[in-house]
Formats: structure tokens, sequence, C-alpha cells
């Protein structure tokens, strides 16, 4: 019996990019980008997704959402197979399904005033024009903190700050149930950082929203996320509640990206895990466990096992058979 606190679904997801070359332009790999992920998300409630850059989490949004097309798997959102509809089936849940997306100023038009950019869904979607529309976006608009003044202008006219909140005005003007965050926050300053994240919150409190969000700065996704999804080379290696995570982390990985956040006592010191070597090709991923070249704590066994995440506890999962044994 499905369980109706959950709202997104995640099983075994894979998406692996083909790597062609000659002049026949034959497959002769694949780049591992997503290699395996599962999790789930429940209503009104926030995921993070946690990694380095190049760990995937990028494409695990992407390919929730359909914009990069998934090589196998299964995504259910709200009882609905997204990877197994067809084309003409999946432009009603879009407007269920959003994204915010990492680069605030990229990521919007520069020819397209604020109005076009908010109102686009609007109006794609069939939902309000003309004046209707205008009334929307106005009232959108002053839902994430901006002035209806700002309709008629251009994005170049605004902060980073502000053009971060027009793409949450863009994401929210359709209605959605569930918003993918990438990264919303990388690009802007501290201080910016936290009106954004304060204001995800509250919209999340107003609207009933749900989140994956997608960062790399832990410190942030402690902030706002219930649950936590650490990501390396394409696959999930720790999943657990959010104060259970950052109080017991299990998995070496985890443990190294928990030591690297700053310490609001500088002058107290505290245990830093330093990571040897680059983070491995996902096109040509290790054998056995991904993490063990740069794992302090790896055996001779961990190059040839590979361990698949498994609960710890009951509500904390890992991906490491060592971690009973890891201080």
């Amino acid at each position: 019996m499905p369980d109706n606190k959950i709202l997104l679904e995640v099983k075994d997801l894979k998406t692996h990019f083909p790597i062609r070359k000659g002049v026949l332009n034959r497959t002769v790999g694949f780049v591992k980008a997503v290699d395996g992920v599962s999790f789930s998300v429940q209503r009104s409630s926030t995921l993070g997704l946690v990694g380095e850059s190049g760990c995937g989490k990028t494409t695990v949004g992407r390919t929730l959402l359909r914009l990069i097309p998934a090589t196998s798997g299964q995504v259910t959102f709200d009882g609905h197979d997204i990877l197994g509809c067809p084309m003409s089936q999946i432009k009603p849940l879009r407007s269920r399904m959003q994204m915010m997306f990492q680069d605030p100023y990229g990521s919007l038009n520069p020819r397209m005033t604020v109005e076009d950019i908010v109102g686009e869904g609007l109006t794609v979607h069939g939902i309000a024009r003309g004046k209707q529309r205008r009334d929307r976006v106005a009232e959108i608009l002053e839902q994430v903190g901006l002035s209806r003044r700002y309709a008629d202008r251009f994005p170049h006219e605004f902060s980073g700050g502000q053009r971060q909140r027009i793409g949450i005005a863009r994401a929210l003007a359709v209605n959605p149930d569930f918003i993918v965050c990438d990264e919303p926050v990388s690009a802007l300053d501290v201080s910016i950082q936290s009106q954004i994240v304060n204001l995800l919150q509250d919209l999340q409190e107003k609207l009933g929203l749900t989140y994956l969000f997608i960062a790399h700065d832990l410190a942030v996704v402690e902030h706002i996320s219930e649950w936590i999804a650490v990501m390396y080379l394409g696959r999930i290696v720790e999943y657990a509640r959010r104060d259970e995570l950052y109080s017991n982390p299990i998995h070496p990985y985890t443990k190294s990206l928990l030591s690297a956040i700053p310490h609001p006592e500088p002058q107290k010191k505290h245990a830093r895990i330093v990571l040897k070597g680059e983070v491995p090709s996902p096109a040509r991923p290790p054998r056995g466990c991904h993490f063990h070249p740069r794992c302090p704590w790896a055996e001779e066994s961990c190059k040839t096992s590979d361990q698949k995440l498994e609960a710890k506890t009951t509500q904390h999962l890992a991906a490491c058979w060592k971690a009973d044994k890891i201080g």
C-alpha cells in the first residue's frame, strides 16, 4: 500500500552519458553520472542532497524533471511514473514540478522583462493571460520580497539576490508542489544566502512546498533540511535525519565533509580530515568501494568489495562495512 506521506520516490536511478570516438562515432564507454540512486521525499519537507562538485547532484535533479533522459530506474511523483510517462503526459506534471537554478543571472533571459520571465509558465500552461497574468505576476513578486513595480525591468537591473528571488518567483508562478533547488545560494554573498534560505523556509510553511535542496555547503543544508543524502561519484553513501547525521556521521566521506565546516570558535582546535587525491573520473570509477582510493581507513577488502547502502540504525543508512570500526 503506497505511503500517502511520500510525494517523490526514487529507486535505483541511473543516468549514464555515452562516450563516443572515431569517425563512426562509436560508443567506447559511459560516464556514470548517477549510478543507482534511491531516496524518497515526504510532502512539505526538504531533502538535502550534498557532495563535492561533479558527484552527480545536479544530474539527479534534472533527471527527475525529465530535462535529462534517465538510463534506468524508477521515479514516482504522487503516484505518477515520471520516467515511464510519454512526453504528451509530462506537460501537466511539469507545472507541479519546478526547478531553481544555480546561476541567478545565466538562468534568466536578458531580453525578457521580469513580467515575461515570471509569467511565461502561466501562458504555457494556460493558467492566466492578459490582466489576470499581470496581476498574478505582481502578487508573486511581492510574495518573494520584490516590488510589483519591478515587473517591467530586465534582469541586468537587479542584484544577484534579487535575481534569485525572480528565479523563485518563476518557479512559484504555476503553483508547484515540488521544487528542485539546484545550489540556489552558492553564487550569492553569505549575508544574502541566509535571506534566500529564510525565504524558502517561509514559502514552504505558507504553501506546503516540498524541496530537493542540492548544495555542497553542509552548513546551509543543515539549516533547511529534515533529511540529508550524501553523494559521492554518482552514488549515495549516507542517508539520515539531519540531527542524526551531524551528531553521528558514519561514512568516512561524510566525516571529512563535516570536518571542513568552519568552526564558530576558531581558537578551538578540531580534527580536520584531509582527503588525499582527486575525485576519480565517473567514466572510470574504481573497483570495489568508489571511495577507497581517498579513504584514510581503507583496507585491502575495500578495493574489491562494493558496499551497498544499508541500515545502521532505524533512521541512518550508510555504504561502509567498516562504519562500526571507525571512531
